[in-house]
């Protein structure tokens, strides 16, 4: 473990993806990795892009890396794809999309399975950010699985959260209808050479307009893009930049963080519990029997295992 993450450490890219594998295979997150890795010398930008399928999530983060590579950042995306039925690994569609970084030294491609986690994201997402910033990458873009309805969660595992819509899709309706108008910094209407691009992004103000927000508190933009040919993306990128410096001035970016450890730390205790109960499986098995057939109810025998 301390040869692998000296090696991450350092950037090798087969130490981190190995990193990487092993922590998504690991039930707990690979303790003993993220105990050799340590806490990164400067943390990263984290940036969450989310939004519903179709609308350009895959083609607006590799519009991203062009953008921040050309400043000299170092970035790593982490592409949350929906699992196979067959292998539970990641169906690497968002992978494919962003082929034209696949030569870059300075661009860390992964894909990962949701395997089954809801939210748009995958359950290991919080230690997987640890090994990036370990490996010194400046900026971290997660983009979720694109889910529609359950994208809420990378709200609490980014720092800026851009949330995108598409005209045409009847997006003005489903954002208040899956609460995005809450998790968004920043609104984009990509594909805003499509008609109606105009009409979506005064509906998206106007009900950005009508959210209660205190004078001092950040008011999310809405930006109009086309990320296939690169318009608008770097009015994006300098978005992104006013919304980092708004979290170090009011410190927002320490609370943020310190809620996302917080998420960590019970997901982890969650999983240990969880381990710990499954080391007596008879046990578990006969409270199962118990159940089944009617005699107690889950609750009781979660109750009484847990106590036990």
């Amino acid at each position: 473990m301390d040869s692998l993450a000296s090696g991450v450490r350092a950037g090798g890219v087969r130490e981190i993806a190995r990193a990487i594998s092993a922590i998504e295979n690991s039930p707990i997150g690979a303790p003993d990795l993220l105990d050799a890795l340590g806490a990164p010398t400067t943390p990263a930008h984290v940036i969450g892009v989310t939004g519903a399928p179709g609308v350009g999530k895959s083609t607006m983060t590799s519009a991203l890396v062009r953008a921040y590579r050309m400043r000299g950042s170092k970035v790593a995306v982490i592409a949350v794809d929906p699992s196979s039925p067959f292998s539970g690994g990641a169906l690497l569609g968002d992978r494919i999309r962003m082929q034209e970084h696949s030569g870059d030294a300075g661009v860390y491609i992964r894909s990962m399975a949701s395997r089954g986690h809801l939210g748009g994201l995958a359950a290991a997402i919080g230690p997987v950010l640890r090994v990036c910033e370990v490996a010194g990458f400046d900026v971290v873009i997660l983009e979720t699985v694109g889910v529609g309805q359950s994208e809420v969660e990378v709200a609490a595992a980014a720092d800026t959260t851009l949330v995108l819509v598409a005209p045409g899709m009847g997006d003005g309706i489903q954002a208040a209808k899956a609460g995005i108008l809450e998790i968004g910094d920043i609104f984009i209407v990509n594909k805003a050479d499509r008609d109606g691009a105009a009409t979506t992004a005064r509906e998206l103000r106007h009900m950005i307009a009508l959210g209660e927000r205190l004078p001092q508190e950040w008011e999310p933009p809405v930006h109009l893009t086309v990320a296939s040919t690169g318009e608008g993306v770097d009015e994006v990128v300098a978005a992104t930049d006013r919304h980092r410096g708004w979290l170090v001035e009011t410190g927002n970016l320490t609370r943020r963080r310190e809620l996302r450890a917080r998420e960590e730390i019970l997901d982890t205790a969650s999983a240990l519990t969880r381990a710990r109960l499954l080391e007596d499986r008879p046990a578990v098995d006969a409270w199962a029997v118990e159940v089944a057939a009617g005699r107690r109810t889950a609750f009781e025998a979660a109750r009484d295992l847990v106590a036990d």
